[in-house]
Parts: structure tokens; sequence; C-alpha cells
């Protein structure tokens, strides 16, 4: 049996030595589409930009995979379920027993986002080294979009002393993570910092002709920078998917093994289980371990609490479970108004998740209540 892994993220590289742990010996080739070596992406938006990290430090192995083809640099354009290859943007056609899919995100575009100098995304290491430079000769920069990677881009700016802006059409910062109550509190963290927040309203243009000399809003108003970081969420990486056969919906549709196709499956921030689609290191780490298990013959379904973590200014934000758009905070541990504490999200008697800000131990210990 020969496994081919298409993505060399923490998914696609976990896949390959969980295989190698369990005692496979048969070929594995891991193709991605970057030149750098498999590495955590986490890291970028935090200690990369603000240079606190060297970027060798952001590799997740020293050395190659164990045992393991790799292929660097290239990229995946087709897949032929038929005659089980997987053809790349070389011309090469790799066949495959087993197929794992790992070829997480690509970053959304806003509508009328024009190619103006100054405008960055940030998912990949190259990405990175580019706006890191950028921030450097920048004067204000402005965020569009206040999930978990803008507010950590705007934090890391406001670290090294810039001007920050940060819109969103959303009422308070990460309001899909954390809704509300919490989110208001990361809001009100932001402005103690000297960020501004540019809410409730999103980016209608962007202005300049060719350099980027900031935004228009939809709700009215203009914001001034040199700089804009565009992060308006992503999409699936399945456009070298289609006319496959795969269920394709807003990923990779797959079952509670991770089974997307016989003999395919598919990990990470591309995979959508029958519990839906989750963007998350930790996700993509357990998913690939299951589905390593299954390629060996276990059949164990997935299953798991979601769990992300987000550090801004020195804070660690933790949520294990997934806080739901009515669901009430209590805190367990400490109270808003303190400098670390835990509280439940719960929905009638059930804890969905636990939350804990500066506190680890005590949302770890919290997250045996969810579920």
């Amino acid at each position: 049996m020969n496994v081919l892994v298409i993505g060399a993220s923490v998914g696609g590289l976990t896949v390959v030595e969980a295989l190698r742990a369990k005692g496979f010996d048969g070929m594995i080739r891991l193709v991605g589409e970057e030149r750098h070596r498999p590495y955590d992406r986490p890291p970028l938006s935090k200690e990369v930009l603000t240079e606190s990290w060297p970027m060798e430090r952001t590799l997740l192995r020293g050395d190659d995979p164990p045992d393991c083809d790799l292929v660097l640099g290239r990229r995946a354009v087709h897949l032929d379920l038929g005659v089980r290859e997987v053809a790349l943007d070389d011309g090469r056609r790799l066949p495959y027993d087993r197929l794992v899919i790992a070829t997480g995100l690509t970053p959304r575009r806003l509508p009328g986002q024009r190619l103006l100098a100054g405008v960055h995304t940030l998912r990949t290491i190259d990405e990175a080294i580019a706006l890191r430079a950028a921030l450097h000769a920048a004067t204000r920069v402005a965020v569009a979009g206040a999930g978990v990677l803008g507010c950590e881009i705007a934090a890391a700016a406001r670290t090294l002393g810039l001007p920050v802006t940060l819109v969103d059409p959303a009422q308070v910062p990460m309001a899909r993570q954390l809704r509300t109550t919490l989110g208001r509190m990361v809001g009100a963290m932001h402005e103690k910092q000297g960020v501004e927040l540019r809410l409730g309203t999103g980016v209608a243009s962007f202005l300049g002709t060719a350099r980027v000399e900031g935004l228009e809003l939809t709700g009215g108003g203009t914001v001034p920078a040199d700089l804009v970081v565009v992060t308006a969420g992503s999409v699936p990486a399945t456009g070298w998917l289609n006319g496959t056969g795969l269920g394709l919906n807003d990923g990779v549709e797959c079952d509670a093994y991770g089974r997307a196709a016989p003999d395919v499956y598919a990990v990470g921030d591309v995979a959508r289980y029958p519990h839906g689609r989750v963007e998350s290191r930790t996700n993509a780490t357990e998913q690939a371990l299951t589905v390593a298990a299954n390629i060996m013959g276990e059949e164990r379904p997935f299953s798991t609490i979601p769990y992300f973590w987000s550090d801004q200014y020195g804070v660690k934000i933790q949520v294990h479970g997934t806080i739901g758009p009515h669901d009430r905070i209590r805190w367990t541990d400490g109270d808003p108004e303190q400098p670390r504490w835990v509280a439940l999200a719960e929905n009638g008697e059930a804890v969905t998740a636990a939350v804990g800000w500066n506190h680890p131990r005590g949302a770890r210990l919290a997250r045996r209540q969810v579920g």
C-alpha cells in the first residue's frame, strides 16, 4: 500500500508521523504547495510579526518527515478517482492506494478589493515575511476583519507602536467565536491599547491608485491607511477537486471516519465532518491521528471537543467547545474585572464551552464539564 498526502501543513504532516508511529511500512508521499518544510501557522500572526521568534522556530520538525518522499513547491491540480491519481502543476501524475486531502484554506477577498501595493493577506510564511517588512515601513494600519486572525494582527501592529484601525461588520470583535458578551471584552482590550474600532460597518472600496491610501466604509466615512491587511475569512482550498464526484459543500464532505470516498480521506480546515467544519490547529491534529488509525484498519470515528486559543497583548484566550448565539456566560473562577478568570457558556442545563482568560489550568479543568 502507498499513501499520498496532499497538503504539508500540520494535518498532513501528522498523518505521516502517526502512520510511521503505528508501524506503517509502505511508501508515503507528502506534497506541499509551498517551498518551505512543514511549519506552524498560528505563530505567523503573533510571534513572527513582532519578531519575538526567529522564522526557524515555526518549523514543525527540525528535519524532513520520517521515511517520506517530501515534494515541495508543487500544487495539486486534479484528482482522478477512477485511476487513483493526482496530477500536479508540473505535469506529474502521482498514484495512490490511500489519499489524504489536507489542502487547508485560501483567504477570501473582499468585494471591490483591487491589486494595490500595501494590501496584504496572511496565510503563508512568505506572506508573514512580506507583512512584517511592510509593518516596519508603514505609518498607519487598517485591518479589515476582526476575527481571531484580524485581532491578532491588530495586536501585533499596536505592539510595534503603529496606529491601528480594526474594521468589521459585526458589532464586536471575534463575534463568531466569542459572541457578544466576551467579544465586547476583546473590543475593550483593544481600545485600551489604543486601537480604533470601526464596528458594524464593512469595507465599500479601497482608496488609492497604485498604492492603498485607505478604506471607504459601507456605513460612511473613511479610514486612512498606507497598509491594509484583509482578514475577511477563508474558503476551503477545494478548487482542484471540482468535477471529481467528491462532495464539496464548504469543504470536503466526510463521514465520521474522515472518509470522503473509498480510500480517500480529508483532515483539517478543508474537511467537513458530520458535526461541521472546524478551523483550528488542534482539530487538524486530532483528525489526522484518527485518519491515520483508520488507514491502518482501526475504524475509529472522530470525536472531539473543539478548541482554539488566541494570544493578544499578553492575554491568552482559550475556548474549549463552541459558544452558541444564545448561550449565557457564567463566571466560575474570578470575574470579568480581574486579569484572569474562567467562565462557562451554558444553554439551558448544557455546558457548551469552557473559556479561560489568562487561566490555562482553569480552562483545562472546566473543559470536563463541556458536552
